[in-house]
């Protein structure tokens, strides 16, 4: 669908018909890198899982997403984008039911692990299809909605699963977490056969998807990302060695795919990173996200085992940030082809804002009830959130071509898993040493997790600050 032909009422409105599936598909994977936490303790009760067993839920999910983020964008470009959304989310939905089901820490372990991976072949197609979808400054719309989808399904995990959890009671709540998915996603699998674009005629085959590409990206994701999500159980320092090991194999990954490239199309195509817009983007979406997916965690903790509050009210304490999100993410796809990435900057400044005013509130006002207390600088933080998710992504994969669109868009999320790790690991490792040091004072211990996390997002708004100074310069 090219941009000199004008789009027909019936072909966008199939085409939003089709972003629609997508967004509902999106919204359901990313709730689930959330919505678990706070159904661990009820999982901890009903399965005497162990520790170790509790982190692999949590982590194991984050962990093989990212893993299939790149391969399956790839196989979205090269072998039609309909054909792995449908079967993402089939997998998904089986691998959810099984969760449900689950009567040992064992069982649900692995169901975690081969929902992650579905997670991860769904994500790539839905930002792959907004690019063959639409064109230039019209794709600015669904990647706000998309960027709304992020933020709510990141921020409102807590509060539908505490809902759940609520409505199905102590015993069993915690099932319901999975099974809510089942029949969201057999209606997204009848919907995205119908609706979705199928496989272009002419497109590459089963030779071009490069397997030992796929090998070197994996082994390289997976031992950067092992100590990571395994930083609390593993704690042997010798576990941080597995961060350069896995930076050299996704060196030779790169050598690899330049090699590779002279004769077939790569997994992913390393000439991206020679635009400006995509490597910026990339490495701000990573820093952001270390800080950003970092905040749940720990508010989470703090409520819950800190102050004792329920898993309901932790989620609705999370609740103005989502609402500013999705507020300020359809504003920001709507406005940011006229600001650019001074809108990204915008954003960030405004979520340093208000993370630094929950800290101030906090201690000004120690005896309050911290749900209350927190919910107007949250609502602040949420909004600047809304103004950077969205429109950095456009920013990002504006000058991608739709025939990478997939694995440029896996690789730009596989960098946000890999910073989600990072920063739960360190953030999450501030809050407890904190906890620690100050024997059991859940305020300064939030207090100072919250800090660094700011900090982080501080690092993200250098560098999109670099980049508008180096725009204005040239």
């Amino acid at each position: 669908m090219s941009a000199a032909q004008p789009v027909t009422a019936t072909e966008n409105r199939r085409r939003w018909q089709a972003v629609g599936v997508g967004l509902v598909a999106a919204f359901m994977t990313l709730l689930d890198v959330s919505i678990v936490n706070v159904a661990v303790p009820s999982i901890d009760r009903a399965l005497h899982a162990s520790p170790s067993d509790l982190q692999w839920v949590l982590s194991g999910y984050a962990l093989t997403f990212g893993l299939a983020l790149v391969p399956a964008g790839r196989f979205g470009d090269a072998r039609g984008r309909r054909n792995a959304f449908v079967f993402g989310i089939a997998l998904f939905t089986i691998t959810s039911a099984l969760a449900g089901l689950a009567t040992s820490p064992t069982w649900l372990v692995v169901t975690r692990l081969l929902q992650g991976a579905a997670a991860g072949i769904v994500n790539p197609q839905v930002i792959g299809l907004i690019q063959q979808l639409f064109r230039g400054p019209e794709r600015a719309r669904p990647f706000g909605l998309l960027g709304a989808t992020i933020g709510i399904s990141t921020a409102v995990g807590p509060l539908l699963g505490g809902l759940l959890i609520a409505i199905g009671g102590e015993e069993h709540g915690w099932r319901w977490v999975f099974f809510v998915n089942v029949p969201v996603g057999i209606l997204a699998v009848i919907l995205g056969w119908r609706l979705l674009p199928g496989r272009p005629a002419g497109q590459p085959g089963w030779r071009q998807l490069d397997p030992v590409g796929v090998l070197l990206l994996g082994v390289g994701v997976v031992l950067v990302l092992l100590p990571l999500v395994q930083e609390q159980q593993w704690e042997t320092p010798w576990k941080w060695a597995l961060i350069p090991i896995g930076l050299a194999v996704l060196v030779v990954f790169g050598l690899w795919e330049r090699r590779y490239e002279h004769h077939h199309q790569p997994l992913f195509d390393l000439r991206l990173f020679s635009l400006q817009s995509y490597t910026l983007g990339a490495l701000l979406a990573l820093v952001y996200f270390g800080g950003f997916t970092a905040i749940f965690f720990i508010f989470t903790l703090f409520l819950q085992m800190g102050l004792g509050y329920s898993a309901l009210v932790a989620g609705l304490a999370i609740t103005p940030f989502a609402l500013g999100s999705a507020a300020a993410a359809v504003l920001g796809g709507r406005i940011v082809n006229r600001l650019g990435r001074p809108l990204v900057a915008i954003g960030l400044l405004t979520v340093v804002v208000g993370l630094a005013a929950t800290v101030v509130a906090l201690r000004l006002a120690p005896d309050a009830p911290a749900p209350w207390v927190a919910a107007g600088p949250l609502l602040v933080a949420g909004i600047g959130s809304g103004l950077v998710i969205a429109p950095n992504q456009t920013i990002t994969l504006s000058e991608v071509p739709v025939a990478q669109a997939g694995s440029g868009a896996g690789m730009l999320q596989t960098g946000q898993r890999i910073g989600a790790a990072a920063g739960i690991a360190a953030v999450g490792s501030m809050f407890f040493s904190s906890l620690a040091d100050t024997r059991g004072d859940w305020t300064t211990a939030f207090e100072r997790s919250l800090v660094l996390a700011t900090g982080i997002i501080g690092l993200a708004l250098i560098c999109a600050l670099v980049d508008i100074v180096r725009n204005h310069n040239h």
